[in-house]
């Protein structure tokens, strides 16, 4: 926690960090737990602009980030479908 300047009170832009959070660039909502992610698949034959293919496994929260793109993917009716994305912190360790 940050410390005001000459108060030793805590600094309210270190306190709301949570609340500016950008939402992921895109958000991919899918029926499958375990996904792949090149970061072209909405590129026709764009797969020379992403980034090598990746495997996925989305666990318990209901979504995983790729690492590459910071593309998420949200299980369909998994607990975080519906949620406010911004809200929500990046996990990518689910990659193989």
């Amino acid at each position: 926690m940050a410390l005001a300047i000459g108060r030793g009170l805590p600094d309210d832009n270190a306190l709301c960090y949570r609340a500016r959070m950008h939402p992921p660039l895109e958000v991919t909502r899918t029926t499958q737990t375990r996904v792949a992610c090149d970061g072209a698949a909405d590129i026709p034959g764009g797969a020379a602009l992403g980034h090598p293919r990746v495997w996925l496994q989305i666990d318990e929260e209901g979504y995983i980030d790729c690492g590459y793109c910071d593309r998420r993917f949200v299980l369909i009716g998994g607990p975080a479908d519906g949620v406010d994305q911004a809200r929500l912190p990046d996990i990518s360790e689910g990659s193989a």
